[in-house]
């Protein structure tokens, strides 16, 4: 039998273990959830690297959003809160720091070879300047972040060799592994970060357009309110930096637990599904990124599997990390995958699980689009949190739709809702669906309490745009702040 219900919007915990819905307003009035930690960054030392022409207006708007920057209107000042500011004494409690020294310029005669290059070559010209210039500041060893403004005329690239998805998950049923590779895009964002894993500290990059109103997105691109750009750079730096913006709420009644992502990419010239990826998660949004084994193409379904065995060496492999980041093993772990379970795949994990003495391990398929939809009364969209058990282990979530605390509902166009298919039905649907809503507001990216897909799978669609450039041999940072 059909039925609906709206879940409560999940809380997080900032400074002082108190509690908001939205991440800017918990931040704004209780500071980070690390607030005066011995560990908390207090200050951030930021290298520069990008065109001449660029780092000198940056670095100005970077000084100017240690003062508040106002709010984009009155009409909805839920959804566009002003940025309180960035320094030790508000907002996220800390100080970007900045140096002649740890500056780093493109040289124009540099730029002017990007700039006639042209094409796909223009591309892999600006990867290789920019990885070289990074790479010397970063070796010097006196910063945290390297925050990198790209090339103003770059362009990206769509080509056959250079990139890897179209995702796994969203093969067409005619699709085959034999046939040519599909039309790849690459981008300089994927590309650079791909080229620089092995480095200790991560890098942000940015356009010209976040910081300089005179300069118009590229196309297909809108800018946000100024108050909003900067609550998500300065978020993203923080986090980077090691800071905790925020974490999940947890009693000390609750099970310590692990959230992994599974998620599958081809490799970059496209003819083989070489490897799945697991991000391995806790309350903090701690992120560890482990690499599997092969995947295939099932002829049945036309999605990406894993052997058994393959399956069982990816959770014991994330359940290692686990251990060697936080000393001890979860007494749960909650499974998201991008695909349908088969019964080899959810048998290799549980015999990863019962190996290592675990008792809770809950799997769930999360669908990027449910075909079932909500309406209610009147032309808005449904509020987001509504829930729709559609059958014993089927379930529609709307992570995306009309919220309250906005007075609005924030999106373009017709939200849909995501997809549970839990593999057991062991756990009340309506818990089950309240974790993945609060799973989708660990996302360190951008600063609304809407994200769509739950941290364990947004990142994992991540980690493997950048990881599909690096060969299965390479050693890539275990770090997802290095992919973001």
């Amino acid at each position: 039998m059909i039925s609906s219900v709206i879940l409560d919007e999940p809380e997080l915990e900032f400074g002082g273990a108190a509690r908001h819905i939205d991440p800017r307003f918990g931040i704004t009035n209780y500071g980070p959830a690390d607030l005066g930690a011995a560990d908390a960054p207090r200050a951030i030392r930021v290298g520069l690297v990008g065109p001449a022409d660029q780092l000198d207006g940056l670095r100005r708007w970077l000084e100017r959003c240690r003062e508040p920057i106002p709010a984009k209107d009155e009409k909805y000042p839920h959804l566009f809160p002003e940025f309180p500011g960035c320094d030790t004494d508000r907002g996220l409690h800390t100080a970007l720091v900045f140096s002649d020294r740890n500056t780093r310029a493109i040289s124009s005669r540099d730029l002017r070879a990007i700039e006639t290059a042209g094409g796909p070559a223009a591309l892999t010209k600006a990867v290789s300047i920019y990885a070289d210039e990074i790479r010397t500041l970063a070796d010097e060893n006196r910063v945290d972040v390297l925050l990198v403004a790209r090339p103003e005329q770059l362009i990206d690239t769509t080509s056959r060799s250079a990139r890897g998805p179209k995702e796994a998950d969203e093969l067409p049923a005619r699709d085959t592994l034999d046939g040519p590779p599909p039309a790849q895009f690459a981008n300089f964002h994927d590309l650079l970060k791909a080229r620089l894993l092995h480095l200790r500290q991560p890098i942000q990059i940015i356009r010209r357009s976040t910081w300089d109103e005179a300069t118009r997105p590229p196309e297909g691109h809108s800018r946000q309110d100024e108050a909003s750009r900067a609550w998500n750079l300065h978020v993203a730096l923080y986090y980077k930096a090691g800071g905790v913006p925020w974490r999940l709420l947890r009693s000390p009644a609750d099970l310590t637990t692990c959230y992994v992502g599974v998620a599958f990419y081809r490799s970059d010239d496209g003819s083989s599904l070489s490897t799945s990826v697991a991000q391995v998660f806790n309350e903090r949004g701690d992120g560890v990124i482990v690499r599997g084994g092969p995947a295939r193409i099932s002829r049945t379904d036309r999605q990406p599997h894993l052997a058994r065995a393959d399956a069982h060496a990816l959770l014991v492999h994330a359940l290692d990390a686990y251990r060697r980041e936080h000393h001890t093993a979860p007494a749960r772990i909650v499974l998201h995958k991008t695909s349908a379970f088969t019964d080899d795949e959810a048998g290799g994990f549980q015999d990863a699980a019962d190996e290592r003495f675990i008792d809770t391990l809950e799997m769930s398929w999360i669908t990027s689009s449910e075909g079932a939809a909500a309406f209610r009364p009147g032309d808005a969209p449904p509020l987001r949190g509504t829930l729709v058990t559609l059958g014993e282990r089927e379930l529609a979530l709307y992570a995306t739709g009309s919220i309250e605390f906005y007075r609005t509902y924030p999106g373009m166009y017709i939200p849909r809702p995501i997809g549970i298919r839990p593999v057991t039905h062991t756990r009340n649907p309506r818990e089950l669906a309240a974790e993945v809503l609060a799973l989708t507001k660990m996302n360190w990216n951008q600063t609304r309490l809407d994200g769509r897909l739950p941290v364990t799978l947004r990142t994992a669609n991540q980690v493997k745009s950048v990881l599909r450039f690096c060969p299965p041999d390479q050693a890539v940072a275990t770090r997802y702040a290095h992919y973001m």
